[in-house]
């Protein structure tokens, strides 16, 4: 199965769909690909965030940093053995890096916030301000040494003309970001360092999603099989929208 054109239907059935794909995420991540110590959660509250998806570490806040993932029991990654294979990897300029925003982040458990996945919705993108708040939410959490992997399944529109990955990178780079001619979706994992790095696949309609790493620390990270667990959320769509998004004529 391929991505769709989520724009030939409502955002009320993309939301639907966004559920189940971040349960779906969560079940793999739980189901092995964590190491051990590590575990993700579904659409909790953070503070005044709210995640799509949570991976968190089951130590204090006040405990020392976080130790290589082991080699048993999940299926880290190190970065220095095996760079995730994206088409680009962006650095924060120094110009830009050091912007701070006011957004605190925690976890109500104690338990040490590692990382967040974010799915893109349409109300993420329908004004302006809506673009500007998500932006400066990833760019918070980010500087407060979280790290994120967003999806973007819509293409870029008249207030994020570069994508959300582009309104996210230009807090932290003067360069605008360019969407390559024909793959309007964008994919992005950031490494939350005191200047981001950021792991980009762009995508189109109509092509399997990759795999992409979701960084526990800034040099391990576990790979996030987009295309199987988008594939699981679908098949719970219903009929007559897949057909739609399929491009076939419904039956009523």
């Amino acid at each position: 199965m391929a991505a769709h054109d989520w724009t030939r239907v409502d955002a009320g059935i993309f939301h639907d769909f966004h559920n189940a794909w971040i349960i779906e995420f969560r079940n793999a991540l739980n189901g092995g690909l964590l190491p051990s110590g590590y575990y993700a959660l579904g659409e909790q509250h953070a503070g005044r965030y709210v995640a799509d998806l949570l991976t968190l570490h089951a130590s204090s806040p006040a405990a020392p940093p976080l130790p290589p993932p082991p080699a048993t029991g999940g299926l880290a990654v190190a970065l220095a053995e095996a760079p995730p294979r994206v088409r680009r990897v962006l650095s924060a300029s120094a110009s830009l890096g050091s912007r701070r925003r006011t957004l605190a982040i925690r976890h109500v458990t104690g338990h040490r916030l590692v990382a967040l996945v974010e799915i893109v919705s349409p109300s993420n993108k329908d004004r302006l301000e809506h673009v500007e708040e998500f932006a400066a939410k990833a760019c918070s959490a980010l500087e407060l040494g979280i790290h994120l992997l967003l999806a973007d399944l819509f293409p870029p529109g008249v207030h994020d003309p570069q994508g959300m990955h582009g309104a996210v990178w230009s807090l932290f780079d003067e360069a605008p970001y360019e969407v390559p001619a024909g793959e309007p979706l964008s994919l992005a994992s950031y490494v939350a360092l005191p200047r981001p790095n950021a792991y980009v696949k762009q995508a189109a309609v109509g092509t399997p999603l990759p795999d992409m790493p979701l960084f526990l620390r800034p040099d391990r990270y576990v790979n996030v099989p987009l295309e199987s667990t988008y594939n699981a959320a679908f098949r719970g769509v219903p009929e007559f929208w897949r057909d739609v998004l399929e491009g076939r004529t419904p039956e009523v």
